[in-house]
């Protein structure tokens, strides 16, 4: 990615050259993703776009996610009972702490992480096209919350 091109500007440049629609809901869509530290969720995001767009439908939402995978621009994360969080920002594989109480999601920097897959590489003789790192805890707010 262009480092003179903001974020939002490349994942619409992506759709664009995908044939697809660019929408002022869609934009909203996309800007929400492509600047959230949060990793917001669908409903998050729905809640966000209808402040701006009344119309927009929760499939519009859901339509507009589905084309930023499939064209890799977002990554969605699963976590069990909870719902599908989605990292627009950084859709590269990378490690996610998140809370186990107030579940907020973070991006530990792991230097370490290339080194494992190097590791894992030598030992099973796999290719490792992608990976997922998850960690479950509790946050500093959560725990000052609970002292």
């Amino acid at each position: 990615m262009d480092t003179c091109i903001s974020r939002l500007d490349y994942m619409v440049e992506r759709l664009k050259e995908k044939g697809f629609r660019i929408t002022p809901q869609r934009i909203a869509i996309v800007e929400i993703l492509a600047n959230s530290c949060d990793h917001p969720g669908v409903d998050q995001i729905y809640r966000e776009v209808i402040k701006k767009f009344p119309t927009t439908s929760l499939a519009t939402v859901y339509k507009t996610i589905t084309l930023l995978k499939e064209i890799g621009e977002v990554m969605e994360m699963g976590f069990g009972d909870e719902c599908n969080r989605y990292d627009g920002k950084n859709p590269h594989p990378h490690p996610h702490i998140m809370c186990v109480k107030c579940k907020s999601i973070a991006d530990p920097d792991l230097s370490s992480l290339d080194e494992i897959s190097r590791e894992l590489n030598m030992e099973t003789g796999y290719k490792i096209v992608s990976h997922r790192l998850d960690f479950f805890g509790v946050c500093p707010d959560c725990q000052k919350s609970s002292e």
